[in-house]
């Protein structure tokens, strides 16, 4: 009996023993096929040991899965393989920007107007991966720096499995071109593309303050959301993250005090942040737990939160520039452009929770957009979860950052600050 077969059993004959952990139920979209995942595609959840939330059952399949050496040599493949592009299943891939951006101009891969060829970079290993977050307290066990060796170089690894491939970015503000009576600012938008942009004028005068980001910056976005989709009910922004590669000032994250800090790496990496778990999971854990809930306290009951969920909800995520967008932009990929594809579950272990995220394979019919220039009264906005399952909506969107190889390396870097959100129905 392999490992996934012993997981499954388990959680099938011991669901109802398990404490209580909140276990979705598997859920998948109509028409998509089953995700890339461990158990079945079923949540950690289901593997609870004594209130764990399964994080004992991650950490024991993350070293099983290093232990049996294939994503390493994988990545030996790769790095051992010829110089010059890779042939894969989906499409030329390469191992540096540089060379995807000359491949790009030697073939005269043009964009629309306002529209962009670039590289971007997709994962080319179809395996769940685990990634163990820095939070947990592991990093911090002297008795256990032998197993965070290992976790550090399977995390390294985890970058040596991606490839840079040509991609075609179209204007945002023109999505009504390529969707004929879509406008971008628009409710429909989100529901067709699972993107969309809105405008605001915020009285928050310095993104670097957490405590005014949160006691001015959230209600604005909750008023924002509100009004943007009809028949909203409530809005819940739970948290948020401040970029600018070239801030000086103390970066430092500090969770308890709220303060996501300042990062100074942009993800290059195609992703979305939640998944068909992962969106009611973290959702049930704000409302009932306030579990790193920087917004709005809530106080729901199980049987509450239950009936709440039981109604149309959505993860919203949305970008607000400090000052206008030059260098590493971000990009959104439209719904129907990738609904029959599966997504690649990577498992993220905390303490007391293992979240998901999910990454996607390269297809050259991606429909990508981007905001020229986006200003700071622009808010891009993209669906990273959706409760109908149906297949009448989008039920999320990937995105990335990118080099906009049109302007120079050097010029200023995205100075933005990032929201997460909640919208019932």
């Amino acid at each position: 009996m392999d490992q996934h077969e012993a997981i499954d059993n388990h959680a099938a004959t011991d669901a109802e023993a398990v404490s209580s952990a909140y276990v979705p139920s598997f859920q998948l979209t109509e028409g998509q096929p089953p995700p890339i995942a461990a158990n079945g595609g079923r949540s950690y959840m289901s593997l609870d040991r004594d209130g764990d939330a399964g994080t004992a059952a991650a950490f024991e399949a993350a070293f099983k899965q290093i232990a049996d050496g294939r994503a390493q040599a994988f990545i030996d493949e790769l790095e051992n393989a010829p110089p010059g592009p890779i042939e894969t299943e989906w499409g030329i891939g390469f191992r540096k920007y540089g060379e995807c951006l000359d491949y790009i101009r030697a073939n005269n891969i043009e964009a629309p107007e306002g529209g962009l060829a670039l590289p971007l970079r997709y994962t080319v290993y179809e395996e769940p991966s685990y990634s163990v977050v820095t939070s947990n307290s592991i990093w911090r066990d002297p008795a256990r720096k032998a197993d965070c060796e290992m976790l550090r170089k399977a995390e390294d690894g985890l970058q040596r499995r991606n490839l840079y491939f040509p991609q075609v970015m179209r204007d945002a503000r023109r999505i009504g071109e390529y969707h004929p009576g879509l406008a971008p600012d628009s409710p429909e938008c989100m529901d067709r593309l699972g993107v969309s942009l809105a405008h605001l004028e915020s009285k928050c005068t310095n993104f670097y303050d957490s405590k005014e980001v949160q006691r001015v910056f959230y209600p604005e976005i909750e008023k924002l959301l509100l009004e943007f989709f009809p028949g909203a009910t409530d809005a819940l922004v739970y948290n948020h993250d401040v970029f600018n590669k070239e801030y000086e000032g103390d970066r430092t994250e500090d969770q308890a005090a709220k303060n996501p800090g300042v990062n100074a790496r942009y993800a290059n990496l195609v992703h979305n942040d939640l998944n068909d778990n992962s969106g009611r999971v973290r959702c049930r854990e704000l409302l009932t737990k306030n579990l790193r809930n920087f917004g709005r306290e809530q106080h729901y009951t199980e049987a509450e939160a239950d009936a709440k969920m039981s109604r149309r909800f959505m993860s919203i995520n949305l970008a607000k520039p400090m000052e206008t967008v030059q260098q590493f932009p971000f990009v959104l990929c439209a719904w129907p452009s990738f609904a029959d594809q599966p997504y690649i579950t990577n498992y993220r272990i905390y303490d007391d929770r293992v979240g998901e995220t999910t990454r996607f394979t390269y297809r050259r019919d991606h429909e990508w957009y981007w905001f020229p220039r986006q200003t700071p009264t622009e808010v891009s906005m993209l669906k990273c979860y959706d409760s109908v399952t149906d297949g009448s909506v989008s039920r999320w969107s990937f995105h990335t950052a990118c080099i906009d190889p049109t302007i120079p390396i050097d010029a200023p870097c995205r100075k933005n600050v990032v929201v997460r959100s909640y919208v019932f129905f």
